[in-house]
């Protein structure tokens, strides 16, 4: 599908002002290929006895609701020029349901690497197959790409043998992606490999690696929600070089280190990607933020506590980061590096590692993992904190504001996180929740003090996620934010527009995982 005329961009444009969405650009990209995404932020309606088993008659009239939702979101979205469109994860049956009791909502989704099949124009090929018809037959009559999560059953072989992934009822339930071409043909369909307390579907028998294609952008990969954080697919597919994924999500946001726009945006710019993510809006199950994120831009929202719990549709111009796509000649550059900040010259930031550590440092939990922190005690100044052999090291000024009162904290932690399953290296500077040091980690949404800092750490691994993010939830870019081949990882930041909540350089050891 080409790109829509200058006319309908000048649209978008005042669409995005009208909607005060919040933009907000690292570095302007050379000139080349754009394509426009959209994604859109469900407030789902819900099943209000998920653990009752329902027909598949029943299942259906529930499934309609959000489907027409949808429908309505589509059309917009198609106004507006954009030519893909990713829906949230679990946005059609919504979550807390068993393993029995979310049959009624599952479809059996054909392979398409094995066949072709369009459902809105060939419907009587598969029976029980209503959703993936209707959202077919929708990204065909609003010409775009459609992507939308959905619950896959899938046959397996019964078997006695204790290693096999089949389950005892001779079948798979899978959380799933589906893709689905302008023209209503389903092109990919994705199984969530890493499973977050989702006792409905199964872990799939091997991870899948999917990508598919498109005429305006080249190729996408596939992921959800908790994939995000693991190395299989995520990081199998950034090495593989796709740069432009697909991330529905339920994220349920978590202070002070993973909340939804404030990570999602720190793996876009630690791994030089797209990432386009649609997040559900649940304010029971905090579940809020979404975004298109770019190395050089972000464009997202952010809803605050009290206000009206409602969808969100985003649409941004996108640029271009398949390596080997081409549109007309050339493809865009995609290096860029961030322009620099004021703040301390290459001479006093390259001496920030030379300050001993701390002496007046103490334990306390962040994220559940134990943290070892020392306090910001000055307006400005440099400290040093390890966790064993790893350690951060901070430059900083820090402008009180009058009558404020505010405890900040720089801290360090390395090792497995708390749940025993991957493993991690982090620099945080934190505001701490309130004026005893035990507070430093808690969870924290407004600040005051805004500090120009130089964040430096040296890591046993290249994947490190960087993000600021300032009171109520605004994210702000670093101006500096660089990665040496010794590990050494930099990022600076000054001028900033709001008060801190955390500066982080998040890195993840996926080599020492437990998997």
């Amino acid at each position: 599908m080409p790109l829509r005329e200058n006319t309908m961009l000048g649209l978008l444009f005042s669409v995005l002002v009208s909607f005060s969405l919040t933009s907000i650009v690292l570095t302007q990209p050379d000139t080349g290929s754009l394509y426009i995404a959209a994604v859109y932020e469900h407030n789902l309606i819900l099943n209000p006895e998920p653990r009752v088993q329902l027909s598949r008659d029943a299942a259906l009239g529930h499934l309609q609701k959000n489907l027409d939702i949808y429908e309505e979101q589509a059309a917009r979205a198609a106004q507006q020029g954009a030519q893909i469109l990713v829906f949230p994860e679990v946005g059609l049956q919504g979550f807390y349901y068993s393993r029995s009791s979310v049959s009624g909502y599952l479809e059996t989704i054909p392979d398409p690497k094995q066949e072709s099949w369009n459902p809105c124009t060939e419907p009587q090929k598969y029976v029980n197959t209503e959703v993936l018809q209707q959202l077919s037959c929708m990204a065909r009559h609003n010409n775009l790409y459609i992507v939308a999560n959905m619950g896959d059953r899938q046959p397996c072989p019964p078997t006695t043998d204790p290693t096999s992934s089949c389950p005892s009822d001779g079948h798979w339930q899978f959380n799933t992606n589906v893709v689905f071409r302008s023209d209503g043909l389903l092109v990919a369909r994705y199984h969530k490999y890493n499973l977050f307390h989702e006792e409905s579907y199964d872990t799939p028998p091997q991870p899948e690696i999917i990508t598919f294609d498109t005429p305006f952008a080249g190729r996408f990969g596939l992921l959800i929600c908790f994939d995000i954080l693991f190395r299989k697919p995520t990081i199998n597919l950034v090495e593989k070089g796709v740069r432009q994924l697909i991330f529905p999500t339920a994220w349920m946001n978590v202070l002070p280190l993973l909340d939804s726009v404030q990570f999602h945006r720190a793996f876009s710019l630690g791994a030089n990607v797209t990432l386009l993510s649609a997040n559900l809006r649940h304010d029971k199950l905090n579940m809020r933020g979404s975004g298109i994120y770019t190395p050089f831009s972000a464009t997202y929202h952010h809803a605050q506590r009290g206000d009206p719990e409602e969808g969100r549709l985003l649409v941004a111009r996108v640029p271009v980061l398949d390596p080997e796509w081409r549109a007309t000649g050339e493809g865009m550059s995609t290096s860029s590096a961030a322009a620099d900040s004021g703040f301390c010259d290459s001479e006093s930031c390259s001496n920030a590692s030379s300050v001993p550590p701390s002496s007046d440092t103490f334990t306390s939990s962040m994220m559940y993992d134990p943290f070892t922190f020392v306090l910001l005690s000055e307006t400005e100044g440099r400290v040093k904190v390890c966790d064993g052999t790893f350690c951060c090291h901070l430059q900083y000024q820090r402008y009180l504001q009058d009558g404020s009162e505010e405890l900040y904290a720089l801290g360090a932690f390395s090792g497995m996180h708390t749940n025993g399953r991957y493993a991690l290296q982090v620099c945080a500077l934190v505001r701490c929740a309130g004026l005893d040091p035990s507070s430093c980690g808690q969870k924290v949404e407004e600040a005051e003090s805004k500090i120009d800092f130089f964040l430096e750490g040296k890591f046993g691994t290249r994947y490190v996620y960087p993000s600021v993010l300032a009171s109520r939830m605004v994210l702000e870019d670093p101006k500096h934010f660089e990665k040496a081949a010794d590990g050494r990882v930099t990022m600076k930041h000054s001028d900033m527009t709001a008060g801190l909540i955390t500066a982080c350089l998040y890195g993840r050891m996926y080599h020492l995982d437990n998997e």
